[in-house]
């Protein structure tokens, strides 16, 4: 095939051809094109691939078994080359529970060479390859058949320079002696966990939660639950079923009873009709034991600390020194709210840095300080500055 050529894939027995030739291949890079509006669960369109046999763009509207691709993306010994993969990762799990294995992300690599994360691959390309990207179909209709050769060619835009980005990115990290922190930090997707969700996470985490009273908390829980559970039934965005800016008015109101859900002019009188009896059946049924456990993540508001705010301040400023001495970003080292999570917390902070790529570049006495966080104490002197933790004598 010449480099811009490409087989579309739209039979099953293409795409059994396609695991046949391509099943020993060192490596195979791969994008999706997806669609996300309007459904519970992401659709994926149109799947583009580049191996050293050639490049195919996949149809997975008109094959029905995708196995012999998942095949390959779970195949330890083919290095799965993407950008942002991520995204495309968690798709195949939640639609078919694959777990990826020997991956490499541009994206990621990327962070350890220098860039900014996330980088986008346009500009990524550009000054790696010195290629311009055309953009022109990047919200094209991916749904509508068939397709038209200037998206295809754009999707296969997506595909192509990732191969030699990946030995240029190879260079340069193999270089810094940093291959081995971006291998560490892809292979977090090839752990099923990194894919799981907190059910509860939407609720547990709306700026609404930590406002409400007990039984409104639960009545959230439940709505939530309520919203995802109708958008899954029905294969709607959850925005459908109940847009989220309502929801702090249904909470607020819901006590009184449907009549005054009714009377609130800010809810659509459509929304009580249809669903009125069931948020006033969720807001009176008691808790359940399970729902009180949930409710326990919950966070009291805390008072403002401008001790901690200046500690935690300082140990984000530490983060990007380290990372830009060492030219890596530090939004993929560690954000500031994950310092605030961790402090003091021994068990998440040996989850997050452990023995990884972190803990190295960040070093042991960052780690002592958080986990000492209670009792650190910074000093400012002639014009020197020294974080250190302090002892007994410090108390007296």
């Amino acid at each position: 095939m010449s480099t811009r050529s490409y087989l579309l894939i739209s039979h099953q027995k293409e795409l059994l051809q396609f695991y046949e030739t391509n099943k020993s291949v060192p490596w195979l890079c791969f994008d999706t094109e997806f669609v996300g509006e309007k459904r519970f669960l992401t659709r994926i369109c149109l799947i583009q691939a580049v191996t050293p046999h050639g490049n195919y763009l996949i149809d997975p509207f008109e094959i029905k078994d995708l196995s012999p691709f998942l095949d390959l993306l779970s195949d330890p010994n083919i290095c799965k080359i993407t950008h942002a993969g991520d995204n495309d990762y968690r798709l195949f799990y939640t639609h078919f529970d694959v777990v990826p294995r020997n991956v490499f992300d541009t994206q990621v690599a990327a962070a350890f060479a220098g860039y900014k994360y996330p980088v986008s691959f346009k500009k990524l390309v550009e000054n790696e390859l010195r290629l311009s990207l055309s953009k022109g179909y990047s919200v094209a209709d991916w749904e509508a058949r068939p397709f038209n050769s200037q998206q295809l060619s754009y999707a296969l835009d997506d595909v192509l320079p990732l191969y030699e980005l990946w030995q240029a990115l190879t260079e340069k990290l193999k270089h810094k002696d940093r291959l081995h922190w971006a291998a560490e930090e892809c292979a977090r997707w090839e752990d099923p966990t990194f894919y799981a969700r907190d059910p509860h996470q939407e609720a547990l985490s709306s700026g609404l939660m930590k406002a409400l009273n007990t039984r409104e908390q639960v009545f959230l829980l439940r709505l939530f639950a309520w919203r995802r559970q109708i958008a899954s039934q029905k294969d709607y965005s959850k925005e459908m079923v109940l847009p989220s800016k309502l929801i702090g008015t249904i909470v607020k109101s819901v006590s009184s009873g449907r009549d005054a859900l009714r009377q609130n002019r800010r809810i659509p009188e459509k929304i009580v009709n249809q669903y009125g009896a069931e948020f006033d059946r969720l807001y009176r049924t008691p808790a359940t034991d399970d729902e009180r456990a949930v409710l326990e993540q919950v966070q009291p508001e805390e008072m403002e600390n401008p001790r901690e705010e200046i500690l935690i301040e300082m140990l984000n400023l530490l983060v990007k020194q380290k990372s830009f001495e060492n030219g890596i970003s530090p939004a993929l080292v560690i954000a500031r709210n994950t310092l605030a999570r961790l402090k003091s917390d021994p068990e998440a902070i040996e989850e997050y840095l452990g023995n990884g790529w972190r803990r190295e570049l960040l070093g042991e006495r960052f780690v002592e300080w958080l986990l000492n966080f209670d009792q650190l104490q910074l000093d400012i002197n002639d014009g020197s500055i020294e974080l250190r933790i302090m002892n007994d004598a410090d108390y007296h």
